[in-house]
Formats: structure tokens, sequence, C-alpha cells
């Protein structure tokens, strides 16, 4: 083989077996959510039922845990979107002495690994107990994505012209009627990018609600998808699997919804920054 066709075949390759690596844990997922003899390794259910998916819908406590986890993911999606663009505003349109290292403390915050601050804020929790409260773990998450929110919603608003919101205030419009009815409406891209990603990284936090909050009736889908690892080693594969895939579901409904908008985000951005 010579050195071209070489070049040619090596990413393919290298391709393949990335793919092979994302798809085998699917098709697990997918054939043992079918299978109420499901094991540990790949196989193909004799029978396909749909018993699982029955089980886990019938169980109230599985019902709670996802309404438990969309609370707190839209919660905080929400809060990081109105937080995020009032904060953005000032950065994107006045000129302040410490703006600049004001964004760079920002950039600095977004590279933290939130581990390294859970003691402090689990015994901050507890000194003004709020330990097991919804709202207050969603005031911290809401808290710890306000970084990056803020450095991607200042970037998306520096691509909206500011001589349109000049005409907006030429027409006796206030700041704030500026940023409600010109800046926001044409940053929507973008506040469905942030949006999005703020969800995904909410909705599959397993470490924050499972400090925060005590009562296992309070736990997100992302803690209680645990329930199914049992004592002596037992796991019920079947249900996990059928879990899981009705655990993706908000993720994947959410990002085909938007993936419109998330594509015209990533254009906004990138127009911003050239």
């Amino acid at each position: 083989m010579n050195r071209f066709k070489l070049e040619k075949v090596v990413p393919y390759f290298i391709l393949t077996v990335i793919g092979l690596c994302f798809m085998l844990p699917l098709l697990w997922v997918m054939f043992a959510s079918v299978d109420l003899n499901a094991k540990q390794a790949l196989t193909i259910p004799k029978e396909f039922t749909l018993d699982n998916f029955t089980a886990i819908l019938s169980d109230p406590a599985n019902i709670r845990s996802f309404m438990i986890g969309l609370f707190l993911s839209c919660g905080q999606a929400l809060l990081v979107i109105i937080v995020g663009v009032l904060a953005a505003y000032p950065l994107s349109r006045y000129s302040q002495k410490y703006k600049k290292p004001f964004m760079f403390t920002i950039l600095f915050m977004t590279s933290l690994p939130i581990t390294a601050v859970m003691v402090p804020v689990y015994q901050l929790f507890i000194f003004l107990k709020l330990q097991d409260s919804l709202v207050a773990t969603m005031l911290f998450l809401t808290a710890s994505g306000l970084p990056y929110g803020i450095w991607m919603l200042k970037n998306f608003m520096d691509a909206v012209p500011l001589e349109l919101e000049e005409s907006a205030w030429v027409d006796g419009a206030s700041i704030w009627k500026g940023v409600k009815r010109v800046v926001a409406p044409l940053m929507i891209p973008g506040i469905c990018t942030v949006g999005i990603f703020t969800f995904s990284m909410s909705w599959g936090n397993f470490f924050v609600p499972y400090i925060l909050i005590q009562s296992p009736d309070k736990f997100p889908a992302s803690v209680t998808i645990f329930q199914f690892f049992g004592t002596y080693g037992m796991v019920e594969y079947g249900k996990l699997a059928a879990f899981s895939i009705i655990y993706t579901m908000p993720a994947v409904i959410l990002y085909i919804f938007a993936q419109k908008f998330m594509s015209q985000g990533f254009s906004l951005g990138g127009a911003s920054k050239g």
C-alpha cells in the first residue's frame, strides 16, 4: 500500500474504532431495555418486551425523581439565562476600568472543578440549615453555571449592533426596553445555546444533588439511577437500561427542537469574535 492510500485509510480506521466504542454501549442499552433477562453482556433478546419500561413508568418514585430533575434543571437554566443576560449587558456595552481582569476571572472560574468547592459549600449549607433543600440546591447550581453563562452571553451580545439599540433610545425606549425588545430577540440563538448547555449539565449532575440533598425521596433522576444497583452486586440490568433511555429523552428532545437555534448560536458567537 502506497503512502497516499495509507493516509486515507488510517483516519477512517481510527474513526470506525471510535464509532464502535460509542455504539456498543448504546446497543447494549437498547437491547437490554427490551429484554426481561438482560445481562451484563451484549446479547440480542430472545423475546422483545416493554415490561421494563412499564415497570419504570408505573413506579411513582421514578416519576417523582424525573419531576425533581426537571425542576432543578429547568430552574437552573432559566436563572442562568436571566442573570447572565443582565450581567453580560454592562460587560458588552460599557467601557469599565477593571473589565478585562473581571472577564479573565470569569474565564478562570469556568475551569474550576465543582468537586473542589463541595466541602465548604456543604458546610455552608449546614450552617444555614439549607441541606436537603431543593431550592437552595438549584440556586447553588445556578451560581456554579453563571461563569460560563455570562462568558458565552457576553460574546453573543457583542454580535448585536449597538446602532439598533441607539435607534430604540432615540425613539424613547429606556435601556431596559432596549434590552427586552431589541437585544434579547436578536440573541435568541445564543440564549437557546446557553439554556441547552445549562440544562444538559444540570440534568446529568450526580455529585451536587447527592451531597446537598439528604432525603432519598428528594433525589433527582440522576441520583436515583443507583437504586438499580442492589446489594451483593445484584443489578437489574433490564430496568436500568429502560430507565437510562427514559432519562436521556428530555435532553434528546430539547436538542432536536433547539438544533436550529444552536447552529445559529455558534455562528453568532463566532461572528462576534471575528
